[in-house]
């Protein structure tokens, strides 16, 4: 029998906040972590506005060597591990290190240090290039290093899936602890995606809201006047835990991991496929997995991006997944408070999933005014809501044709 699969530990840091408490407190709240880009002068670019973290001390988790020999993205991935297994209360020793492993995914990776790096290429030759471009660069440092830095010596790896990335990196150490492979996952996405690179790119696809002047009212998912995304960065971890080892401790348990599933639309690189087919089927076999009906789900955390096709597809894939009992499950969107952190984005949503099971509060969708006709659902707009959160989905897709679905259900025992 496959074992159980609990979250015990949750590590957060986004543009409204730099650990869970403060988040999750800003969130319930209803409040916006977008304001014009301080990271660095954006005055040129036609998106001037982004979901940056705030304040933030590195040297906090890290010491200030490795703080240098580490791109942001890597930084924001110890500091959420770190929280994660802090809150936790899980202690990893010599005795069981080889059953702890990290899976944490970036989407970019190290573009910080790519973009500095490049210019000193270009500027002062290529034997200026720093000898810790390469580590400081590649996506699959961050787990890398968290597993030194807390000795956790089992399965460890990066996944790359866009914006889906978190979420499959969850959905990946959730499988290995129910095959046996380890006792303990710290899983999760870490992006440091305010950058001049990443405005002007997604600027040229036309991808990003240019409400410029409103940069609070920017985000808008499911809203008949959005305009694109913003782009938000930051890092979401969880500490996933066998159920039976979790219980013999005596852990705080947040939900269960009920169920994972992942798959492809395998239609076109950046649009969803038409009616959100790939994804619906993806939510159907997640459901099938944990042997749960459509019915069964309380709340729908979506992808919810506030471009003009993800939110009119995902909604009909919400549709056809579960049928009649779509119009009576909750919906809401984070990327309407601290915008879409891309490869952050599943690790993020998977710890306000967890909270809302834990804490009965849906989360609002922030600035939905004006809805789409064609996004008729109940999206929790503008105020949270309290509710028991019986099961609760994820949703996450990316560039690529990438699904991913995560369902967490209410831990009973």
């Amino acid at each position: 029998m496959a074992r159980r699969v609990v979250v015990t530990g949750i590590g957060m840091l986004t543009g409204l906040g730099n650990d869970v408490e403060s988040n999750w407190r800003a969130m319930c709240e209803g409040r916006s972590g977008v304001d014009t880009v301080k990271a660095f002068d954006a005055s040129d670019q036609e998106t001037r506005i982004a979901s940056e973290v705030k304040g933030f001390d590195p040297t906090a988790y890290m010491d200030r060597k490795e703080v240098r020999r580490n791109d942001r993205f890597a930084q924001y991935a110890m500091a959420a591990s770190r929280q994660a297994l802090t809150d936790s209360g899980f202690t990893i020793t010599e005795e069981n290190a080889d059953d702890v492993g990290v899976i944490i995914g970036s989407g970019i990776g190290g573009l910080n240090t790519c973009h500095e790096q490049f210019r000193v290429l270009f500027d002062r030759g290529p034997d200026r290039v720093s000898p810790f471009f390469i580590t400081m660069f590649i996506t699959d440092i961050a787990a890398g290093i968290v597993s030194m830095a807390i000795n956790a010596r089992g399965p460890n790896f990066a996944t790359v899936s866009a914006c889906a990335t978190g979420a499959n990196a969850i959905g990946e150490a959730a499988e290995m602890i129910r095959r046996g492979d380890a006792i303990a996952m710290i899983a999760g996405g870490s992006e440091a995606s305010s950058t001049p690179i990443t405005l002007a790119a997604f600027g040229s696809m036309h991808a990003l809201s240019r409400r410029n002047d409103d940069p609070q009212g920017a985000s808008r998912p499911f809203d008949a006047e959005r305009d694109g995304f913003v782009v938000g960065e930051g890092a979401g971890i969880l500490l996933l835990e066998e159920e039976a080892h979790a219980r013999q401790r005596g852990a705080r348990i947040y939900a269960e991991l009920a169920s994972y599933a992942s798959n492809a639309d395998a239609y076109h690189i950046t649009e969803p496929s038409p009616g959100g087919v790939g994804l619906a089927r993806c939510m159907r076999r997640a459901l099938d997995k944990g042997h749960l009906n459509p019915d069964d789900v309380t709340y729908i955390n979506a992808h919810g991006t506030a471009t003009l096709y993800n939110d009119r597809e995902e909604t009909a894939a919400i549709k056809t997944a579960l049928g009649d009992a779509a119009q009576q499950v909750a919906i809401s969107s984070t990327k309407s408070m601290i915008g879409h952190t891309l490869g952050a984005a599943g690790g993020v949503e998977a710890g306000v999933s967890a909270l809302s099971v834990y804490h009965g509060i849906i989360t609002p969708t922030l600035n939905l005014t004006h809805p789409d006709p064609q996004c008729d659902l109940d999206y929790t707009p503008l105020t949270a809501r309290e509710a028991k959160v019986n099961v609760a989905m994820s949703n996450s897709m990316g560039f690529g044709g990438h699904n991913a679905v995560l369902v967490f259900r209410r831990y009973n025992g």
